[in-house]
């Protein structure tokens, strides 16, 4: 194997290596950055590990999101080091949550970028491309945005025929865990014709298919004095004529109501699915998470999604450990997901972030306990999973075609979220991504839905 070259200071246009952490929210963030990255004149490059400059944009959401970007920048400090790399800039969360802290945590940062820098990234890139290494970071800080960032101008990351629409940052839900809200700040919507230029920008670029995504999607307007925002947004998304799909995420179970739940319904665009995390189950707990649903109100909105979109698909995400969680609580929540019976189902053992409330609480239970339940959560909801893939078996669906794979293409039916879902495994397939089909399933991989595409008769 050739050694690799060193970078070289002398060149005129510098190579911008980027890694790209976190949520789908980080994801438009990075997609931001790298465009602003290229109109500024700089050469992107894939290879991370050998460039000019290392943008490490980063999640400090959990402590797993931490963990995993404290490893990305020890490892691009290691190569600046060695002379792999020139200099390493750290942006995104984390750099918010932790500020100059980063400076103490790991030496050999070039520039600590928070939430605020990520539309002056150029700036930031010439600020430090010429300088010799400084004995501590530049700190490009402040306080967040009073507005949601302009999305417009974006370098894609996804497919062509699939993007992602921000539609809000930040949240003004205080749930006792999360830190989400000292980190992005209060809860501000983009104006809807900011976000339908935007939507059509995307289609005419090629998308067919739009994940909303926002940290709290139903509570889309209420900041700017709307009422059912949301509501009035997807019809308005509706008539772009080439978007196919538009999905759900992040929908906050109290704020589901009536009229969302009929828009989806009556609508051909709108996909039957619905991500919505309801966190736990037992009141007492839900209250302690300051959280606004109940059992009670959960159980009768289930009722009301099955009852009015009999072929919904329901996603959802609970936390189990918290602190003063009983074993008849955790019971309770795990009796529920077996009743439930959600088609996909994510469960984090609870972590005890620094600045939050219910890191305070008492009743804190044992990393090990914690894990556990998260395990015997997912391991329910794994038997769920299966048996859900296997009644689907000999049914039809469209598929939209995502990347060829070696002997297959794979693609996702509505109930799959990119990036997040199972996925269809479309067999013997040469059909190009980007594509919808009619297929049947033949079999399942586990989570995976083996299919096979339904070829047109002819004469029909």
């Amino acid at each position: 194997m050739a050694k690799p070259k060193k970078y070289n200071r002398d060149e005129t246009s510098k190579t911008v290596g980027f890694v790209a952490l976190g949520c789908p929210k980080n994801m438009v963030d990075s997609e931001a950055m790298l465009a602003r990255i290229g109109m500024a004149g700089y050469i992107l490059t894939p290879n991370p590990d050998n460039a000019d400059i290392v943008i490490i944009n980063t999640c400090g959401f959990i402590a797993p999101a931490c963990e995993e970007a404290f490893a990305a920048i020890r490892k691009a400090v290691r190569l600046k080091k060695k002379g792999r790399i020139g200099k390493v800039i750290v942006a995104g969360c984390l750099s918010q949550r932790l500020g100059e802290e980063l400076n103490h945590e790991i030496e050999g940062i070039d520039a600590i970028v928070g939430l605020a820098g990520r539309d002056r990234i150029e700036q930031v890139l010439r600020d430090i491309e010429s300088e010799d290494n400084a004995p501590a970071a530049h700190l490009y800080l402040g306080p967040t945005a009073s507005s949601a960032p302009d999305d417009r101008i974006r370098l894609r990351i996804t497919p062509q025929h699939w993007a992602y629409l921000r539609i809000s940052e930040g949240c003004n839900r205080r749930c006792s865990f999360c830190t989400i809200p000292s980190i992005r700040g209060k809860y501000h919507s983009k104006p809807m014709e900011t976000l339908l230029d935007e939507a059509r920008m995307l289609a005419d670029n090629g998308a067919v298919e739009l994940s909303l995504i926002a940290q709290d999607s139903n509570y889309y307007g209420r900041d700017i004095g709307m009422t059912d925002g949301l509501v009035h947004l997807l019809r308005e998304l509706e008539k772009i004529p080439s978007l196919h799909w538009i999905r759900l995420m992040y929908l906050y179970p109290a704020g589901i109501d009536a009229a969302l739940i009929e828009t989806i319904a009556g609508s051909s665009k709108i996909v039957h699915y619905v991500d919505m995390p309801i966190q736990h189950i037992n009141d007492n707990i839900l209250k302690s998470m300051h959280r606004t649903h109940t059992r009670q109100s959960t159980t009768r909105l289930l009722e009301q999604l099955r009852n009015a979109i009999p072929d919904i698909v329901l996603r959802t995400t609970v936390i189990a450990g918290f602190p003063g969680e009983t074993q008849a609580q955790f019971d309770e929540l795990l009796d529920f997901i077996k009743w439930a019976k959600f088609d996909a189902l994510g469960c984090f053992p609870f972590y005890p972030e620094s600045g939050t409330p219910a890191a305070r609480l008492s009743g804190q239970l044992p990393e090990d306990i914690r894990r556990q339940r998260s395990d015997q959560i997912m391991q329910a909801q794994q038997a769920i999973a299966f048996a859900r893939g296997h009644q689907r078996i000999g049914s039809r669906l469209t598929v939209l075609a995502d990347e060829k794979a070696k002997s297959s293409v794979i693609g996702r039916f509505y109930g799959q979220a990119p990036h997040i879902d199972s996925v269809c495994i479309i067999e013997n397939s040469s059909v190009v991504p980007g594509t919808f089909i009619e297929a049947e399933v033949i079999g399942q991989e586990e989570y995976d839905l083996v299919v096979r595409r339904i070829k047109k008769q002819k004469g029909h």
